[in-house]
């Protein structure tokens, strides 16, 4: 249950980050609303899961989600550009995150 927390919290860390940049600093409402709500439940969720997750194993995964999810996100929608290199280097950081829960797993 806790990997599906942390799962859920990293795609939420996605949502709050691409609502933080919306959010023009602040001066637009829903994405500023939008994302005060994913990171209040993005950190809930990272705190919970982290009761039986490593502190590093699950902070690396939240990030990783988040991360890769923000530049796709910023690629399918054209606020980034797209390139061989940069789906290569999210694969490889998708890569890790599957390496990190094999290796937790077997701990």
């Amino acid at each position: 249950m806790s990997w599906i927390l942390l799962i859920v919290s990293g795609v939420l860390e996605a949502v709050w980050a691409t609502a933080l940049g919306k959010s023009e600093g602040f001066t637009k409402l829903w994405p500023t609303v939008i994302f005060g709500g994913a990171l209040a439940l993005s950190m809930t969720g990272l705190a919970w899961a982290m009761r039986e997750i490593p502190i590093g194993t699950a902070y690396a995964v939240w990030v990783g989600i988040g991360a890769a999810l923000t530049v796709t996100w910023a690629m399918v929608t054209g606020d980034a550009s797209v390139s061989w290199l940069k789906i290569a280097l999210l694969l490889g950081l998708i890569g890790c995150i599957v390496g990190l829960k094999l290796v937790d797993g077997a701990h």
